[in-house]
């Protein structure tokens, strides 16, 4: 519930041009529910990714005092907004799996047999 409310209130509230391309992707509740990491992923450059974290952060307590409401909490949680690297990270790791078979159809076609010798 609190993923889909964040996501809700970042999205549709938030009137912040810096956070249009923010997509809530996860978010994580401390033990004690008192701090809550809410993962996002940001469309764009490095620059406008750290400049919508930093609008983010700005908004995190409007954030927080409106999830509060929404979900009649009495203590919502600090709201703490992470970039979601995840999806980077995947695509790094396609790019360099890319790059081994490429390197391995390069050394099949530059051998003479079209088995290999051990």
């Amino acid at each position: 519930m609190l993923k889909e409310e964040i996501s809700e209130i970042v999205g549709f509230e938030l009137e912040d041009p810096r956070v249009q391309a923010v997509t809530v992707t996860e978010v994580r509740v401390s033990d004690n529910l008192r701090d809550a990491r809410v993962f996002v992923m940001v469309e764009g450059n490095e620059q406008e990714i750290q400049t919508a974290l930093v609008a983010l952060r700005h908004a995190a307590p409007y954030v927080r005092k409106q999830v509060g409401f929404a979900l009649n909490l009495r203590h919502a949680p600090e709201i703490h907004f992470v970039r979601d690297t995840v999806e980077e990270k995947g695509a790094r790791v396609d790019q360099l799996l890319n790059e081994i078979e490429r390197e391995w159809q390069t050394q099949g076609t530059t051998e003479d047999s079209p088995e290999r010798k051990e």
